[in-house]
């Protein structure tokens, strides 16, 4: 079974998230970036979903970080966030993330 790990400090968001995914994905968790990133370099997964406003680590310090790890270089992060200015899209790209 593939895996996504939702790195989302909101339990409401990441609730909803799990709802419509975990069905057909094993979904893990994490609520700070600290822990997303240690979650992800230790569980590998197929897809990080990636909130951009986390505690301890923000989401674009995760993606750049993710990045210099060779076995994550690749995974597919998707940024999660209610950042929806001009600029943050590019903003969210140029740090990593796969997607907006």
């Amino acid at each position: 079974m593939k895996s996504i790990l939702v790195v989302e400090d909101t339990q409401d968001n990441f609730d909803l998230i799990a709802d419509a995914l975990e069905n057909r994905y094993e979904v893990w968790h994490a609520k700070t970036g600290t822990d997303g990133l240690d979650q992800a370099i230790s569980l590998k997964p197929d897809l990080i979903l990636l909130d951009m406003s986390l505690p301890e680590l923000d989401g674009w310090e995760v993606a750049q970080r993710l990045r210099r790890v060779p076995a994550l270089a690749e995974t597919p992060v998707i940024a999660l966030t209610a950042h929806a200015m001009k600029g943050d899209r590019e903003r969210c790209l140029q740090a990593g993330c796969t997607d907006y």
